[in-house]
C-alpha cells in the first residue's frame, strides 16, 4: 500500500513539474513575440527553446527555477538572429531585445 502511495505522489510531482514547465515556456513565447512585435521583426518558428535551468532565490527568498530561453527572429524573412531571455518562475527577468541591423549610409562621390 505504501509503495502505491509513493508512486502516485511521484506521478503527481512529475505532472506538476511538467505543467509548470509548459506554463513558463508559454510565458517565454509571449514575451519573445511581444519583443519582436515592438521591434517590427518576425519571430521565427513561433517558439522558444530552453537553454538552461538553475535554482535561484526570488525577492522573497523562495527558491525558484531560473529558466534561460533562446528564440530566433528575422528582420527580413531571410536572415536569422538569436535573442535570449531569463524567467524566474514565470516572471521575466531580462530579455535581449531584437534589433534591426544598422544600414550603411550611401556614400556619394563627387
Amino acid at each position: 500500500m505504501t509503495e502505491i502511495l509513493f508512486l502516485l505522489l511521484g506521478i503527481a510531482a512529475l505532472v506538476l513539474t511538467w505543467s509548470a514547465s509548459r506554463g513558463a515556456a508559454e510565458a517565454a513565447r509571449a514575451h519573445a513575440l511581444s519583443a519582436c512585435q515592438r521591434q517590427d521583426v518576425q519571430l521565427l518558428d513561433q517558439t522558444v527553446y530552453l537553454q538552461g535551468v538553475a535554482l535561484r532565490r526570488d525577492e522573497r527568498g523562495r527558491v525558484r527555477l531560473l529558466r534561460r530561453y533562446r528564440f530566433a527572429y528575422s528582420t527580413d524573412g531571410i536572415d536569422r538572429h538569436q535573442g535570449e531571455m531569463a524567467l524566474l518562475g514565470s516572471t521575466l527577468l531580462w530579455i535581449s531585445e531584437p534589433s534591426r541591423p544598422q544600414t550603411l549610409a550611401t556614400i556619394s562621390r563627387p
